[in-house]
């Protein structure tokens, strides 16, 4: 028989909850230092609001698909990559 605390596991939940909007913050960050800078208008267009990173400017695409040589492989891999590093250390967090 398996007996599970529901008090835990709510809290658990709850805390998960609310990984996203501070997850996103620093994986903006993230995605911000990643980005290629020659005029530094890529930067400036990118800003992150609650859990969406927007790129605002028109060659984004083109820079996320590696044609800079600052970023090769683009921002977004890196940042996803980035997101389940972080969320992986939270979630170990939780599970003490």
């Amino acid at each position: 028989m398996v007996k599970v605390d529901s008090k835990k596991v709510t809290k658990m939940l709850k805390e998960l909850e609310g990984m996203g909007p501070d997850v996103m913050k620093e994986s903006g960050k993230f995605f911000k230092a990643k980005t290629p800078i020659a005029s530094g208008n890529a930067r400036r267009s990118t800003s992150t609001k609650n859990t969406t990173i927007k790129a605002d400017y028109g060659y984004a695409a083109r820079l996320d698909e590696g044609w800079s040589s600052q970023a090769p492989q683009g921002m977004s891999d890196d940042t996803i990559k980035d997101i389940d590093q972080q969320v992986g250390k939270l979630v170990k967090k939780l599970n003490r």
